[in-house]
């Protein structure tokens, strides 16, 4: 893999249609057109040029030009540190900042991919949602896509949760462990992150947890309805998120084009908290499987190409 130095890291505030300043990244393959376009969607209390550095540098490297933004209340962009008031705003923030890139002439005949992890796969998907043939595959890290059963509140706690959190939304009312410990298996990393002033370490705020508790169930009672080329991968060890809504997720989606990949003896951070072999087999997976969807051709270009001719009953 080549050096740094053939990477270009660029960042500034972007506002959205709230009129808050979002943090954006992005990081671009030097003196080379870049064969197409990585979007990441960061995870829950992380932030994109610091903790996600590392990942976005490998794919530049690997010729990818990847991009991301820190959503409300994440990382350097606006708002109470670790509060998201509707997770609606974050998806059309996302969106917004993703597809002006993507609409840029030099962009227009680049493939799009998502690229999501824990959280981020949860955004990666809504965006999937949102406008379902807009992008061109996902590649989704120990998704958070359901909410596992053995810690799902029961319908009356929801009830109230989802009345408290309209009054008192930015309260730190919601128990759960400190996760970084069984997150990162490599310990540097999870000194790392804790060093990290840009990521949120409290307890869940209450709309925060009211706002996932939302997605994710929405997100699990849809998982059919995913249609996008995807490659979700999982650690076998992971105590985080389960693996098996991950398998789910592979067996339900109605895509006609899906890869599982499952790593044994490895944790939730796939992407940057392992042991240097594992974190190499991880990313030549997900390097190979977007090398190999590029060699298929740009299937979503060509249809919108015969839908501007008006040729699309022909075909």
């Amino acid at each position: 893999m080549a050096s740094a130095n053939r990477v270009k890291y660029e960042e500034e505030f972007v506002l959205n249609s709230r009129g808050m300043k979002l943090w954006a990244s992005r990081w671009l393959p030097v003196n080379e057109t870049p064969k197409a376009l990585i979007f990441l969607c960061h995870g829950y209390a992380m932030e994109c040029s610091i903790t996600l550095d590392s990942t976005a540098t490998r794919l530049a490297q690997a010729g990818y030009a990847v991009y991301g933004i820190d959503y409300e209340g994440h990382g350097k962009s606006d708002g109470l540190s670790g509060l998201v008031i509707n997770f609606d705003h974050v998806i059309d923030d996302c969106f917004h900042h993703f597809s002006t890139i993507c609409e840029k002439p030099e962009n227009k005949r680049k493939m799009r991919f998502l690229m999501g992890e824990s959280m981020g796969g949860a955004v990666a998907l809504l965006l999937h949602r949102k406008k379902p043939d807009y992008w061109d595959g996902a590649i989704l890290v120990a998704p958070m896509c359901k909410i596992a059963e053995d810690i799902k509140p029961n319908a009356m706690v929801i009830s109230i949760l989802s009345t408290l959190s309209k009054v008192i939304p930015s309260w730190k009312l919601v128990p759960t462990q400190d996760i970084i410990d069984v997150a990162f298996k490599d310990p540097e990393v999870r000194q790392q992150v804790r060093d990290n002033k840009y990521c949120y370490k409290g307890k869940p705020r209450l709309r925060t947890g009211y706002e996932l508790l939302r997605v994710s169930t929405g997100i699990e009672k849809n998982l059919n309805e995913v249609s996008l080329p995807f490659l979700v991968l999982h650690g076998e060890e992971d105590k985080v998120t389960d693996k098996s809504v991950s398998k789910q997720l592979h067996d339900v989606a109605s895509s006609s084009d899906k890869t599982l990949k499952l790593y044994p003896g490895m944790w939730h951070g796939l992407l940057y908290g392992e042991p240097l072999e594992n974190l190499k087999i991880v990313f030549s997976d997900i390097i190979g499987w977007i090398e190999e969807k590029s060699r298929y051709g740009n299937a979503r270009l060509e249809r919108e190409q015969k839908e501007q001719n008006g040729d699309l009953g022909k075909y």
